[in-house]
């Protein structure tokens, strides 16, 4: 803007165009546009002719801002979530523009060097207002328990209770044939078609159990009692076409989990579990299979409850796949209350600490494998000790041991509590003498221990980190006596 450009206040261009300050700050804002009159006056008082004051053009300090507000990207923001408007990103530009220009193409490079998608944003917004509400929705669990107590009224299972709502309520047709029909589809749960009757068809994949089956019907009934219209037509995601969209089905899975695993009985669970001084894997997987949900299910349940009802939100949780045979795991999903905790996702060429027991779980996997003892669910804990921050987690870890296959992909399901005071008052999970202590790091790249049997990668990360601040000293040392740089 030419008024930052010649470093004139809002009051003194006030005076020199003889107009109030509060006139031409809503003139920046864009909430006022000026007569001709006016313009001449404000060109004059910024000594430009009235086509510069006028002109369509912008200069190269401000192009990022052009771009952005050429583009869509206010309309895609979901900045209601976290209580904004536009406006507030146009008074921002008024006010330092070309600070703001130089912020917005730093974003949009660390965004190439990483990346970093429209989806992959979304999905971190998402997080965002999931950690600002301690992942708990008070208004889904009161709808996923009226759903229960009116719905859910029979002694026959979920899954029948669930299709036959979906069927008799909600004029659904399911069909588990026509998706194994497409081969190129064969990797999605299931899809929604919609006919021209405008009656849905939910096509599930045959090859699903009971308990995903039920889960899935689950999901559908709560677009529908929620009255979510803009949705994903698949289960697992193809592409996010918007944050409603993302936010919408989220907040179906989170009912349908709050239909599966009740709030009040999963209090009980829990508190049985925090309040033992023993920890038990085996009787933490009958608490899974009690609830004929998965592993994943059931742990970031706990995720909504553990803050709200027990005062324990320094959690945080984890999805790992590794396929059996190769060298590299991946970060699927993650979740952190109340900060980031460790462990987190990192640079994708890194390799995450060998110790943790989200990793050793899978060596589990391998040698149930061997036993002949397939579909069967791991459950390990350990307390994680990190080398550099010094902070203690107490985590749990639960797995599955699937029939290897070509395809075949196993995952890890991790909840860890920082054991900081809060924790030690409210939960006597870490007295257990059971439970090993370990000591790890992020990656392998950053960790400084020197004597690992599992390293898989030279800590190079660290030592070159080492190497800098030799240098930042041995250059403070050498200013330190008197040389001028």
């Amino acid at each position: 803007m030419h008024r930052q450009e010649k470093e004139l206040s809002l009051s003194e261009l006030a005076k020199k165009a003889e107009m109030s300050v509060s006139y031409i700050n809503e003139i920046e804002k864009g909430k006022k546009y000026p007569k001709r009159n006016k313009i001449t006056a404000l060109a004059s008082a910024l000594n430009v002719t009235y086509d510069e004051l006028v002109s369509l053009k912008i200069s190269k300090k401000l192009g990022a801002i052009s771009k952005l507000l050429n583009s869509n990207i206010l309309q895609e923001l979901p900045l209601d979530v976290f209580g904004l408007e536009p406006r507030n990103l146009l008074e921002l530009m008024s006010d330092a523009p070309s600070k703001l220009s130089a912020f917005i193409n730093t974003i949009v490079e660390i965004s190439r060097n990483y990346n970093l998608t429209v989806e992959n944003f979304y999905f971190s917004v998402l997080r965002s207002y999931q950690e600002i509400h301690d992942n708990y929705f008070e208004e889904i669990e009161i709808a996923a328990k009226e759903f229960r107590t009116n719905v859910l009224t029979t002694d026959e299972s979920l899954e029948v209770q669930l299709e036959r709502f979906l069927k008799g309520t909600c004029n659904y047709t399911i069909d588990e044939e026509e998706l194994s029909e497409h081969q190129a589809l064969d990797t999605f749960r299931s899809i929604l078609r919609i006919g021209a009757d405008g009656n849905p068809t939910l096509l599930i994949n045959k090859k699903l159990n009971e308990r995903r089956r039920t889960f899935i019907y689950a999901r559908e009934a709560a677009f529908q009692v929620l009255k979510l219209s803009e949705r994903s037509n698949t289960y697992s995601w193809m592409q996010v076409k918007s944050f409603d969209m993302l936010f919408n089905d989220y907040m179906a899975t989170y009912f349908a989990g709050a239909v599966l695993v009740p709030e009040e009985a999963l209090i009980q669970d829990i508190d049985a579990i925090i309040n033992s001084n023993s920890f038990s894997s085996e009787h933490f997987i009958d608490l899974i299979l009690k609830h004929n949900t998965s592993p994943e299910t059931f742990m970031y349940r706990m995720m909504s409850i553990l803050p709200k009802h027990f005062g324990l939100n320094k959690i945080f949780f984890l999805r790992l796949d590794h396929k059996p045979g190769e060298n590299r795991y991946s970060l699927t999903k993650e979740l952190h209350l109340d900060g980031l905790h460790s462990p987190h996702g990192t640079v994708l060429s890194e390799h995450y600490c060998r110790r943790w027991i989200s990793l050793k779980i899978f060596e589990d996997l391998v040698k149930t494998r061997k036993e002949g003892s397939t579909n069967k669910y791991l459950c390990d804990a350990q307390v994680s000790k990190y080398i550099t921050s010094g902070k203690e987690y107490f985590c749990i870890s639960v797995a599955r041991a699937l029939p290897l296959v070509e395809e075949t992909i196993d995952t890890s399901i991790t909840i860890g509590f920082l054991m900081d005071d809060n924790f030690k008052q409210k939960s006597k999970l870490w007295q257990s003498e059971k439970v090993r202590m370990e000591f790890v790091n992020e990656t392998c790249e950053r960790c400084p221990s020197t004597d690992c049997s599992v390293r898989a990668s030279e800590a190079v990360v660290l030592q070159k980190e080492q190497k800098e601040k030799e240098r930042m000293v041995a250059l403070e040392s050498l200013l330190g006596k008197g040389v001028v740089s």
